[in-house]
């Protein structure tokens, strides 16, 4: 892949996620595309890196209570924060539909963030989610954080509000 590639594959991208743990060739595919240059500038003047490109383009689409302004990069924190609310279809406790788990990403830190994102838009340009928005009208959709599988410490930090329900006869 050479430097100002803009036309990233992303059919084969979503291949080297799926297969990153087990492959040392997808690793190095993914690497080498996701280090590899758009052609564009950074805000601050620096070269953008495809990984950069991307980090930008899901923290628009998916880190909306982040704050993040057009062109900042989401980092660790926002890709966490929001991996746990996306699923597929419709709202659910099926593992199957919540993004996060049905690619076993059990936890996402400052080592496979970049990754997950890239999954996520790679599957949304050309992978099975592609294709599921097509033929069966599925998409993904930021909803609640799925309680069954978040972890002790995502339970203990996710904000609750209490609500009274009447009893008996009252209104």
């Amino acid at each position: 892949m050479s430097s100002a590639n803009q036309n990233v594959d992303f059919k084969k991208l979503y291949d080297a996620i799926v297969s990153f743990e087990e492959s040392e060739e997808s690793q190095d595919y993914y690497y080498e595309v996701m280090d590899s240059l758009t052609g564009r500038k950074n805000k601050n003047g620096s070269d953008e890196t495809v990984r950069e490109r991307l980090l930008k383009a899901y923290g628009i689409l998916f880190c909306e209570e982040a704050g993040l302004d057009a062109g900042d990069i989401a980092g660790p924190q926002e890709v966490a924060d929001t991996a746990d609310r996306l699923y597929i279809g419709g709202a659910g406790y099926d593992p199957e539909h919540w993004y996060r788990m049905k690619y076993h990403f059990p936890v996402i830190d400052d080592d496979n963030f970049d990754r997950f994102a890239a999954l996520v838009l790679s599957d949304m340009n050309s992978g099975p989610l592609h294709e599921a928005a097509l033929n069966d009208g599925e998409t993904l959709v930021v909803g609640e954080a799925d309680p069954l599988h978040m972890t002790a410490q995502q339970r203990k930090n996710q904000q609750l509000k209490s609500i009274s329900l009447p009893t008996g006869g009252q209104n």
